[in-house]
């Protein structure tokens, strides 16, 4: 076959492939799932991820008629779990249970093994939660004003705990130690849970937590809450102040959480994946479920996801390059 004939029937061939294709990925998502989905939490057991993968992974494999499993890989600040989904197949059957950490991987860490916006499919935003301040009562310190006196009393000595180094947790607490403007030592651990105790036994005087882990201690009493990262107070915490409220005008973060799958997952698996999460998020039960552990459903497509988590990047990449951090 002369050169221009192979052109010419590539050219032919390449539409009829493409419309396979395409027929092929509609009918495998028509049928999805057919066999168990592993979600990878990038955080130790008890995390707000976990108890919201756990939570959601239930009624999916009830819906669905297929187990899910729950495959906890923390380390590195969620990294570890990000890079074995990033590698997994792109099949719809491995997927990442993430949240602000994604957003703040790329601008944090200076040598990463995969591109977050490159190499992961957004598939849903599943759910806002506020973070919550929090210290251990033998500290002495009953609001957020007494903490900043506290640490600007006894610059360096004052120590906070996070969930490792360039997770939601580490990104928040810098972002209150700028604005607060105090002189204040970072201790990471593998996850909240660890940091908590930490917290909740006097080794760490510090711990802006997310709501959902921190929620039981609080009502036990082991740990007292300070104040509430979001504009507005938490009706699971109506008495305690908003960071704003109770000593920093204008201070907000909002924590998210999402489910991601790798990058080169068919649109229609994705799509689907997303509009059958969509539709377990609005049922009674689930909307309950979430409720009780402090967090807010959200939802939405796929492509509202993934134009949310450029529009994160951008606005966090800012912020760790205003702040000078970064992680080699």
């Amino acid at each position: 076959m002369r050169a221009w004939q192979k052109i010419t029937f590539a050219l032919l061939v390449a539409p009829v492939i493409a419309v396979a294709a395409g027929v092929s990925y509609a009918q495998t998502a028509q049928k999805f799932p057919t066999r168990p989905i592993r979600i990878i939490v990038p955080f130790t057991a008890g995390s707000a991820s976990d108890l919201i993968a756990r939570r959601l992974g239930a009624k999916m494999s009830e819906q669905w008629g297929q187990q899910v499993v729950v495959d906890n890989r923390g380390g590195a600040g969620g990294v570890v779990g990000m890079g074995i989904v990033a590698s997994a197949a792109p099949n719809g059957y491995t997927l990442l249970v993430h949240s602000l950490g994604f957003a703040v991987s790329a601008a944090l860490y200076s040598k990463l093994p995969f591109d977050p916006l490159r190499d992961f499919a957004p598939v849903s935003q599943i759910m806002a939660s506020p973070s919550v301040i929090v210290v251990a009562p033998a500290l002495g310190v009953r609001n957020v004003n007494e903490l900043i006196a506290l640490a600007k009393k006894k610059p360096g000595q004052i120590n906070f705990a996070t969930a490792g180094i360039g997770s939601g947790t580490h990104l928040n607490a810098e972002q209150f130690r700028f604005a607060a403007g105090i002189d204040v030592a970072h201790v990471p651990y593998k996850g909240p849970s660890e940091a908590l105790l930490e917290t909740m036994t006097g080794r760490v005087q510090y711990f802006i937590s997310p709501l959902v882990p921190a929620l039981p201690l609080i009502r036990e009493g082991t740990v007292l809450a300070l104040a509430v990262t979001t504009a507005q107070r938490t009706p699971m915490l109506p008495d305690v102040p908003t960071v704003a409220e109770a000593g920093l005008p204008g201070f907000e973060i909002s924590g998210w959480y999402g489910i991601f799958a790798p990058s080169q997952t068919p649109a229609p698996v994705v799509a689907k994946l997303s509009a059958e999460i969509d539709r377990l998020l609005a049922t009674p039960d689930v909307r309950a479920s979430l409720a009780k552990i402090g967090v807010n459903v959200l939802g939405g497509s796929a492509a509202q996801f993934a134009a949310y988590i450029k529009r994160e990047d951008a606005k966090w990449s800012k912020a760790i390059r205003d702040a000078g951090v970064r992680v080699e």
